[in-house]
């Protein structure tokens, strides 16, 4: 389905409000503009929470990505290395060598 838009005074352009709608543009959200072969195109820019990891949640992470008995040892060296005691942090069990 084809809409007609007019550019604007300074390259303004105003999309109609039933295509904002049914798209999801909110007045001020931030748009992604592409080129593409058949022109341009605007999608929202859609920006997420990060989360920033604790020393206990990094110690944690690195004792359950540990595959092997000896990386898990490692693991819990650099953990005590950290200042934490591995035994307080939920984890799976050291895997069998």
């Amino acid at each position: 389905m084809a809409e007609y838009v007019r550019v604007g005074k300074r390259g303004t352009v105003v999309i109609p409000a039933d295509a904002r709608r049914r798209y999801g543009f909110d007045e001020g959200e931030m748009l992604v503009m592409e080129e593409c072969p058949a022109g341009l195109l605007f999608k929202p820019a859609r920006t997420y929470e990060v989360e920033t990891y604790t020393p206990e949640r990094t110690a944690e992470f690195m004792l359950n990505n540990a595959v092997t008995a000896a990386e898990y040892d490692d693991a819990v060296a650099e953990v005590r290395g950290m200042g934490l005691d591995p035994a307080s942090l939920p984890h799976q069990p050291r895997p069998a060598s």
